[in-house]
């Protein structure tokens, strides 16, 4: 508003006037101050705001999409969010599970990332040329945990293309130190014994512990693990049965075995 502070030489559309009849994106609604708190309460329940110095009430009609990684019940138990503002916003809840959780997305967003940032050149302001991601690099990526979550990623993608300095592959040595060092929580390289192996009984095991990791993950979700193991949720329930018997015909061979031994 005109006059209402120095400097304040015009009238200004607000964010909110902006998105009348359409969407406002809230990010990180934790971190709002008490007084923040209260004037977007208002607005939600009133549909109405004053601009900064004026006595006019202005009608709005705005969709409100919030965003945050903070726990707002916890927050509201500890007096630090408001209990009617959130309610107020807390009408349809959708929850996004962490980068870590979701580790198929990862290549998705990387290209996502690299379109974003090699848009244009600083020196020239002419776009970069095609970037790709080693696969060594991108086996980094997928090993890292992401505590930071898309966030993290996107970060570690624009200081990659940064340093690339122009080469065509983003390689190993672009990434952050943390995600070069993820390479530790790969798996080893499969190597074949001089006297062969049993290739059923080794990939019914790598299938055992990769289910075994998923649902530890998901914390028994098995419609969650199956997503993480790009697979349908019946399908792993039927993995689950097959290596059910298989676990009760090892242990009751174990035991004919342990009886037979007894005898001796």
């Amino acid at each position: 508003m005109r006059g209402a502070f120095t400097a304040a030489v015009g009238n200004r559309q607000g964010r909110l006037e902006q998105a009348h009849k359409g969407t406002l994106f809230l990010d990180e609604v934790g971190t709002m101050s008490t007084a923040l708190q209260t004037k977007l309460l208002r607005v939600l329940q009133e549909r109405e705001f004053e601009r900064v110095g004026d006595s006019h009430t202005t009608k709005v009609d705005v969709r409100v999409i919030a965003a945050t990684n903070s726990d707002l019940r916890r927050m509201v138990a500890d007096g630090q969010f408001r209990e009617d503002l959130f309610y107020r916003l807390n009408v349809i809840p959708v929850e996004l599970p962490p980068l870590r959780e979701r580790k198929e997305d990862i290549p998705l967003l990387v290209q996502h990332f690299l379109d974003k940032f090699r848009a244009a050149d600083p020196a020239t302001g002419q776009p970069r040329a095609a970037l790709t991601v080693a696969q060594d690099a991108i086996r980094r990526l997928m090993a890292y945990s992401w505590p930071g979550n898309v966030r993290q990623l996107e970060n570690a993608i624009e200081r990659a293309v940064a340093i690339s300095g122009g080469r065509p592959q983003i390689d190993v040595a672009d990434l952050p130190v943390e995600i070069q060092q993820a390479e530790r929580a790969l798996p080893s390289p499969v190597s074949l014994p001089e006297d062969g192996l049993d290739l059923d009984a080794f990939i019914a095991q790598v299938e055992r512990e990769l289910i075994e990791r998923s649902l530890e993950r998901t914390g028994g979700n098995k419609g969650r693990a199956a997503k993480l193991l790009n697979l349908k949720r019946t399908t792993l329930v039927e993995k689950l049965k097959r290596l059910g018997k298989q676990s009760l015909m090892v242990g009751i061979a174990l035991s004919v075995v342990i009886a037979i031994a007894g005898r001796g």
